[in-house]
Parts: C-alpha cells; structure tokens; sequence
C-alpha cells in the first residue's frame, strides 16, 4: 500500500486506470488466500490512516475524494531460496487469482467513497506514481498480527 498525490497505469500505450491522491495497491494473492482473507484486507484498507491530521501525524483515513488504484502483481510472492532466478511457487494459480482480485476490486467499489480504478489483471503494465511521503505499508492476511 502506497500513499500517492497520483498515479496512473498503463497498457500498449492505452491509460486504463488513473487516480490522484489516494492510494496505490499492489495486490498479491497467494495460493492459500480465500475469500476471508480478501475480507480482511478490504476492511484494513478502507480504514488505514495514512494522511496527515491538523498536526501532520498519519491518522486520517482516504478521504471522500481519495481513490483506490489496484494494480495485480504475483511477483511479490518471488523467492531466490535457489540461485538468483525468481521462484513464484507462493502465488496462486491464474484462474484462482483472478477472481480473488476481481472480487477486491468490486468490494473496493462499493465501499470506497472515492474512485477506484485497476489495472489489468495479468497485463504487461506501466505505473506511473507520485509517491506522497514516501509511505509504504505491507500487509499480508497470512500475517494479521503486525
């Protein structure tokens, strides 16, 4: 999760989503994640406090005209366990992930107040961010307790 003042992303040259301040989502789904695991993460996301305050302190949630931008990655589940070429053994199959992310993406929808945009899913995609901060949190629903 990146707090951004913008962010687009693009595919063949075509812009396919498009926010300004908000936040930019790398989502990764792993072949353990299921349904409550999306939950989860759509509650933390909807609710973390990652804006400045009056005081300038981060605890202040996306605000109504805050967007959402979704961009699918599996290469955050890569592990050089053998040798320096990646392995992704971690992340779900393509099928399984792609519902799960678009599953996110509807619930973020229609509970986020603000635009939500997203890449595509399995696109050989170009982001362009502005990152405000710089801010970058991780989250991950196999490790709910950090």
């Amino acid at each position: 999760v990146r707090r951004v003042s913008h962010a687009q992303v693009r595919v063949a040259d075509h812009k396919v989503g498009e926010i300004n301040r908000g936040l930019l989502l790398f989502l990764g789904v792993a072949r353990a994640d299921e349904e409550a695991d999306l939950r989860w993460l759509l509650k933390k996301v909807l609710g973390i406090r990652l804006f400045p305050d009056e005081e300038g302190r981060m605890n202040e949630p996306l605000g109504d005209e805050d967007g959402i931008l979704v961009i699918s990655q599996f290469t955050l589940f890569g592990t050089l366990r053998k040798g320096f070429r990646p392995s992704f053994n971690r992340a779900a199959e393509p099928d399984k992930a792609r519902s799960l992310y678009e599953q996110f993406v509807d619930g973020l929808k229609k509970e986020c107040k603000g635009p939500v945009s997203s890449g595509e899913f399995g696109g050989d995609m170009q982001i362009d961010a502005v990152d405000e901060g710089p801010v970058t949190i991780w989250l991950d629903s196999a490790q709910k307790d950090y």
